[in-house]
């Protein structure tokens, strides 16, 4: 059997990885030149490192990566911890792997190095997808430099512009929710030492909020912060913003997101916008799928968004290992996924209103009334992409 990914990002290429280990013949189609990710850093927690060490990376990740001791809710003025989940060992007691973070561009690089350990000719760049076309039998993808590949099966791992969604859904336009998200990392040096930290920090206040953690051993600093703005902006990661709208939209905030501000390099601040997709019932035909932001794109409002997409590729795999033919996989790939996919966005677009609370008190009775580290380990990091049952 063949499996075409259409995507060569973090989705695609864990698919791929865990395709390959289990046997089957899978090729990525990627329209990218040169495979590469942006500067930013993403969080990897328990559910996604099972699949990590079911294809063999996770000691490379964590060695990358930085390991954070806890993470902290805090109180975007004086710095007031509201909540706290333990990480570290402890996480680790609890779940068997850690929690690690790490910069976007040295997880792809690691799975380009295992993907390619297993089949060095898997990767196809520079194959900028046009349309596929779906038969009783097989798939084709047609791309457009006019060369094609036929398979058994599609996976559409190519993100929240996807083609394949379009093809498989129509057109399902976005809706501007009212955020522009700052992005910038630092080295951990250029901060004074009362502001460096080894742990994952999410500073909430009114109209906005800020995430800070460390990354490569931590050695540098990520800050993702969301600001509520009026007006749209695009999608893109890579356009530079003025830093002094930065500065400003931070100003009277804790002196440790000023600093990290003040160390920020000027060119290199970046904002986007986020835009909403609510959850479809449906992301699937006989032999296509859709797998990450493809298939349920999300707020980062839980810092889950690449943790689906890792679940979503060791599911797939488990589902055409398990089940006898493809469309019975499909089905059932999409059927154990859509239910826990589905509540991870609803809680993370949740997550933007506790956030971004504009009352003092307001916000820490909001607070008061959660139990993160009880919720977030009862269903969210205990779930196991390798042993759950499929539907």
């Amino acid at each position: 059997m063949k499996i075409l990914i259409a995507g060569g990002g973090i989705g695609g290429l864990t698919c791929a990885a865990s395709l390959l280990q289990d046997g089957f013949d899978a090729e990525v189609f990627e329209q990218a030149t040169q495979l590469g990710e942006v500067g930013a850093g993403i969080q990897i927690s328990a559910n996604a490192s099972r699949v990590y060490r079911s294809i063999g990376v996770l000691d490379r990740v964590v060695e990358a990566g930085a390991s954070p001791d806890g993470y902290r809710f805090r109180m975007f003025d004086n710095g007031e911890v509201l909540q706290t989940i333990p990480l570290g060992q402890t996480y680790i007691d609890n779940h068997g792997v850690p929690y690690t973070t790490i910069h976007r561009a040295d997880l792809l690089d690691i799975l380009v190095k295992r993907v390619r350990e297993l089949s060095p000719d898997c990767i196809h760049l520079g194959k900028r997808l046009v349309h596929f076309v779906e038969t009783n039998d097989g798939v084709t993808l047609h791309f457009e430099d006019g060369s094609s590949a036929t398979g058994d099966v599609l996976v559409g791992a190519d993100g929240i512009k996807s083609k394949v969604r379009g093809q498989v859904l129509g057109v399902t336009p976005a809706t501007y929710m009212g955020d522009a998200s700052w992005r910038v990392i630092v080295p951990m040096a250029s901060l004074p030492q009362e502001h460096r930290s080894n742990t994952v920090d999410i500073w909430v206040g009114p109209g906005r909020h800020s995430v800070t953690y460390p990354l490569r051993g931590g050695k540098l600093l990520n800050m993702a912060a969301c600001v509520e703005y009026d007006q749209w902006e695009d999608e893109s990661w890579v356009t530079p913003k003025p830093w002094t709208d930065l500065f400003n939209d931070f100003k009277d905030w804790h002196p440790t997101i000023r600093a990290v501000i003040d160390a920020a390099d000027r060119d290199e601040c970046y904002r986007w916008a986020m835009l909403n997709r609510p959850p479809v019932d449906n992301w699937s035909t006989e032999r296509v799928t859709l797998i990450g932001d493809a298939a349920h794109p999300t707020l980062p409002y839980m810092a889950q968004g690449a943790a689906m997409a890792v679940e979503d590729a060791a599911v797939m795999a488990r589902a055409l290992r398990e089940r006898t033919t493809v469309p019975e996989a499909v089905r059932s790939y999409q059927a154990s996924r859509i239910g826990r996919t589905t509540r991870i966005v609803n809680e993370s677009s949740a997550n933007r209103e506790l956030f971004h609370i504009g009352d003092r008190e307001a916000l820490k009775n909001a607070f008061g009334k959660r139990d993160m580290n009880r919720e977030r380990n009862a269903w969210l990091f205990s779930y196991d992409p390798m042993t759950e049952p499929l539907a």
